[in-house]
């Protein structure tokens, strides 16, 4: 998925209480030249309509900047934002090429029933909900597809097992478990030796 969003230049100096007022929001860029950062500003609207869509490092962006010679691809890289009310302070963007590979994280989608959970009485035990994935910025997927319905009670899934897009791979430990089905509760009362007997 790919958004756009038009930014403007903004003076270093301004108040980030005074932009707010005008209803606009602080935003910094970094990346688009080096290590130089930029200091912009983008509607609080359009910011507010961005982040119901971006996810923080996941979200290619597509930047306008009509004041300054340069428009290009960018990454929602920080919010900052009101620890309880709805409230965002503060955006900050990193400029990459579609062709760069980049670190993101990917959220994981699990999808079926276990066939150890729909005919062993078992339960689905899911580890983790994210992956750290290296891939071209421009081939950064939404999420991964784990598809779970194969898994017996005892079976598991780990890193290694993800079906990733061509060219990405997932950073940190392959044999990570991520998903188990575990044996289901006994039913009140039962002891072993009535289960075993069943």
């Amino acid at each position: 998925m790919e958004l756009t969003i038009e930014c403007k230049s903004r003076d270093a100096k301004a108040k980030p209480n005074a932009l707010r007022r005008e209803g606009l929001l602080p935003v910094v860029l970094y990346g688009h030249q080096g290590t130089e950062s930029v200091s912009l500003t983008v509607n609080q609207k359009d910011a507010d309509l961005l982040l119901r869509k971006a996810a923080v490092n996941n979200t290619m962006i597509d930047l306008k900047i009509p004041d300054m010679p340069w428009n290009g691809k960018a990454l929602l890289r920080e919010v900052q934002a009101h620890p309880w009310k709805k409230i965002v302070y503060h955006l900050s963007f990193f400029a990459v090429k579609a062709q760069d590979f980049v670190e993101v994280g990917v959220a994981l989608n699990f999808v079926g029933e276990p066939t150890g959970v729909k005919d062993e009485g078992g339960v689905l035990n899911t580890e983790i909900n994210e992956v750290t994935v290296k891939c071209k910025a421009i081939d950064i997927p939404e999420v991964i597809e784990v598809d779970v319905s194969g898994l017996a009670v005892g079976d598991s899934l780990t890193v290694a097992d993800l079906v990733l897009p061509e060219g990405a791979v997932v950073a940190g430990d392959q044999t990570q478990t991520i998903a188990t089905v575990l044996q289901g509760r006994m039913a009140d009362g039962e002891t072993e030796d009535e289960a075993a007997a069943e």
